[in-house]
């Protein structure tokens, strides 16, 4: 099964040789690459958020396995979709699924499912592939689409999937995508989404979902994030670190009503 682009030339560049130099030029960086478990990577239009990714995936090792969690917009499909086999395509080419990882992480992880409903229109994880395809050319994905599940599914789910990596003597990525406070003043949007970085940052997952859910922060990613760090936690990271800020009224340069972005990465 391949599933085909949804959001090719409307997010993203639709031609490969303009996409491809898009991606180019937002992950060229001077700072060396390092091994990470997880990073945080927003899913805009690229040209309001596509500079903190690209900053994001260019500050880190890309291996060839790829885990993709990412949020369900649309409410379609089961709450926790596993992509669990074929191939993704893109304007850069075809993407294989790893389907033994995602066999495994369909037995790792409880209250999971193979499911590609949830996919198909699902734009989170769909334009995360372009920066993976430009940094790591062979690797391989295991996209997953989260909502509406409860914090103890979350990080029973986080828990097993890091259960498995731990197991595993290969690399593997964990990609959270996720934007942060959505229509909100640039400065009120600031100081929300500072609060909720900052557990992020401390890999303290269940005090992420209390203080997005509880404060009502808009992060649309905030449920693939908690199982990113639940994951991480589990294997013994140790820091995280905040590549960039930003908003998109610093592309629009209307501060009224923005959509907050934020790349980061924990080792």
């Amino acid at each position: 099964m391949q599933r085909k682009p949804s959001v090719a030339g409307q997010f993203y560049p639709g031609q490969e040789h303009a996409l491809r130099r898009m991606v180019e030029d937002f992950t060229r960086g001077d700072v060396a690459p390092q091994s990470a478990i997880g990073i945080l990577s927003p899913h805009a239009g690229y040209i309001y958020s596509g500079a903190i990714a690209g900053e994001t995936f260019a500050r880190v090792e890309v291996p060839g396995k790829v885990v993709l969690l990412g949020p369900n917009h649309h409410g379609i499909g089961h709450p926790a979709a596993v992509y669990a086999q074929g191939s993704w395509l893109t304007p850069l080419g075809e993407i294989a699924v790893d389907a033994e990882l995602a066999a495994a992480i369909l037995a790792a992880c409880p209250g999971m499912a193979a499911d590609s409903a949830a996919h198909r229109l699902e734009h989170s994880l769909e334009v995360q592939l372009p920066f993976i395809q430009v940094r790591s050319p062979q690797a391989a994905i295991v996209p997953i689409c989260l909502g509406g599940l409860p914090l103890a599914d979350l990080l029973a789910i986080g828990e097993g999937l890091g259960r498995l990596l731990a197991s595993r003597t290969e690399k593997i990525l964990l990609v959270a995508s996720s934007d942060m406070s959505h229509y909100l003043s640039g400065d009120v949007a600031r100081e929300k989404d500072g609060r909720a970085l900052a557990p992020l940052l401390a890999v303290d997952p269940a005090a992420l979902y209390r203080i997005v859910s509880d404060e009502r922060i808009s992060m649309c990613g905030m449920m693939p994030a908690v199982v990113m760090l639940a994951a991480a936690r589990f294997v013994g990271a140790s820091r995280a670190e905040l590549v960039r800020y930003g908003n998109s009224g610093e592309v629009t340069g209307d501060q009224s009503q923005v959509v907050g972005y934020a790349g980061a990465i924990v080792y």
